[in-house]
């Protein structure tokens, strides 16, 4: 399973941690007012039974007592009912049938044994509690009271508290996005400038007055990124001087070549072939040389401006003696895209390049758009480019099916390497797949070039 984010995580335990305190509280609170108002019911029905049967006793002590009399005179309002055991016989009133039920026999044995009593009983369903009073050796006064509406109360008070619980939760997980939204923001800004960095945008930087606590990683971060881009400038300074400090031995050399190869017909086979092989290689020494000035200067990000790329990419067939209807534009896509055209130019040119070389020849290229990203597309008719090659085709000095050689084939190893430096000064990427019908396709995505 996928872990979840940090801000999930905490805006959870923020969550969790407000329920389970505001469920503990709800549940004190419960229980403290419940029995506050239970035993305060209880003390209340002592006080009314004891009163009652005070009555009682007074009703009955005469010569002709009428006990039904005697019980109805009470006033025990709907919620209490009155119950007599005299001289073994049970007394209701009339309205109240089948009370003595209700009563527990251990009850009956305490209060007959000459002590007051109280139990909580469920008469139909419903609570209720039973108050015993002995009134003499042969009487004894029962007083049922009603607790449904005390149950209610609980119930209402339950729910109350459980609503309460769960909006406290709510706020809780609010609370918690809110906080690591915000107490994210900074971590927000690191991963932005770092993704800048990595597109080649080193002018990104922290600003160190945005939060006192984050001051030193701020501080930090823009000290690294200082260093590093200070380095990339001076490893590229490095490649390119040496680049051009190689230029001029090497036009001398290719001078030198092309005097051998024009006095070809006065040497023999074995130095002919010589100055040939000579003359190839200073040839391939000045493309890789200029091949690493171009790659010097790709890490800067690109410079746009209109370009109209459907004569761009005709110009670059006819210079590999390409036919230019293999450039087909797709419908709905402008001719016109903001982008630099140098590195536009090179794009095209080292994919028919490689087309021709690698991959049999160019079939198709297709201009298109993705959203507001300019899609280029070559396709050639090769065997295609092997899964497991298909990322390391793009790094430098690789060059063709041996995808983790270095130094052996034909050409310097950089031409699809620049392609992908120069997807990235756009902002893009480039990729390789299988053409429908057999070849390779390498697709170039230019985000912001038709918006």
């Amino acid at each position: 399973m996928r872990r979840l984010g940090l801000r999930t995580r905490v805006t959870a335990a923020f969550a969790v941690g407000a329920l389970l305190l505001a469920a503990s509280m709800a549940l004190v609170s419960y229980e403290l007012t419940r029995r506050s108002l239970m035993d305060e019911r209880e003390r209340t029905a002592l006080r009314a039974a004891y009163f009652d049967a005070a009555v009682v006793r007074a009703g009955l002590d005469t010569d002709t007592p009428d006990v039904v009399e005697v019980l109805r005179s009470l006033d025990t309002g709907g919620s209490r009912r009155p119950v007599l055991h005299l001289n073994g016989e049970w007394y209701a009133r009339a309205a109240d049938p089948g009370t003595t039920a209700a009563i527990p026999a251990d009850l009956r044995r305490i209060v007959t044994a000459g002590d007051p009593a109280v139990q909580r009983v469920r008469i139909d369903g419903q609570p209720a509690l039973v108050v015993g009073v002995p009134l003499s050796a042969t009487a004894t006064y029962f007083e049922v009271n009603s607790l449904r509406e005390l149950e209610q109360t609980f119930q209402v008070l339950a729910l109350a508290l459980t609503t309460v619980a769960i909006m406290v939760a709510g706020s809780g997980a609010a609370l918690g996005w809110y906080a690591t939204r915000h107490g994210l923001r900074p971590l927000t800004a690191v991963a932005d400038a770092a993704e800048k960095i990595a597109a080649g945008d080193f002018t990104a930087r922290l600003d160190p007055a945005t939060d006192p606590d984050l001051t030193r990683l701020s501080s930090s971060f823009n000290q690294m990124v200082d260093q590093l881009a200070h380095r990339i400038e001076r490893d590229r300074r490095f490649a390119a001087d040496v680049s051009h400090e190689l230029r001029s031995p090497l036009q001398t050399l290719a001078a030198a070549a092309s005097v051998l190869a024009r006095r070809r017909e006065h040497q023999d086979e074995r130095t002919a072939v010589a100055a040939g092989l000579v003359a190839d290689e200073i040839d391939r020494f000045q493309q890789l040389v200029n091949d690493l000035i171009d790659l010097a200067r790709s890490d800067q990000p690109a410079h746009r401006a209109p370009v109209d790329v459907t004569a761009l990419a005709r110009d670059a067939c006819q210079a590999h003696d390409l036919p230019a209807g293999l450039v087909r534009l797709a419908p709905e896509t402008a001719q016109v895209w903001h982008v630099e055209r140098r590195r536009i130019a090179q794009i095209l040119a080292n994919l028919l390049d490689n087309a021709v070389t690698h991959g049999g020849g160019a079939a198709a290229v297709r201009l298109d758009r993705d959203g507001d990203a300019g899609v280029i597309e070559v396709d050639d008719e090769g065997p295609g480019v092997p899964v497991e090659d298909r990322t390391a085709i793009f790094g430098r000095f690789v060059r063709g099916r041996a995808a983790h050689t270095r130094g052996a084939g034909d050409g310097t190893g950089l031409g699809l390497a620049l392609v992908a430096q120069h997807a990235a000064a756009h902002g893009g990427h480039v990729s390789v797949t299988d053409r429908p019908g057999g070849g390779a396709r390498f697709r170039v995505t230019l985000p912001g070039s038709l918006s």
